[in-house]
């Protein structure tokens, strides 16, 4: 199979506040009040938590019809830690992005709890989004 091309557009509209463009789907991205943005949409690093969650759900519901394994209900909370100050532009030890991401997801199912930590390895395995994470991606910025 041959490379699928996802793509975005992105565009500054008032302050802080980035209209984003997927598809047929518009998103808003800001910051909220204490970090300078009027709060009309999550953060870029909260759309990194959504992603990192909804990446493992639906990957975790691909590789449990592929294992057999019937799932009643899925949560996940996905949470991470950083430090602002790199962002604001101030001295910080701190890298700009999270310390770590944490993921803890509460499955029901009636599968053996062995059966349900294979079914874990494989989503760590082939998630795309945690592999982006994890792994150095390559990111390029030109300016036009």
């Amino acid at each position: 199979m041959s490379d699928v091309r996802f793509e975005a557009q992105l565009e500054l509209k008032e302050g802080l506040t980035v209209e984003a463009s997927v598809r047929n789907f518009h998103l808003y991205i800001d910051e909220p009040p204490d970090l300078g943005g009027k709060d009309r949409g999550p953060n870029p690093v909260e759309y990194i938590l959504m992603a990192i969650g909804g990446c493992v759900t639906i990957v975790g519901q691909v590789i449990a019809q592929e294992m057999g394994i019937k799932i009643e209900s899925c949560r996940i909370k996905a949470s991470g830690d950083l430090n602002p100050l790199k962002f604001m532009g101030k001295p910080s030890p701190d890298r700009a992005g999270f310390k770590g991401i944490n993921l803890e997801i509460e499955v029901k199912s009636d599968a053996p709890r062995e059966k349900l930590e294979e079914w874990i390895k494989a989503i760590e395995e082939r998630c795309p989004v945690g592999d982006n994470l994890k792994n150095p991606t390559p990111v390029t910025i030109t300016l036009k």
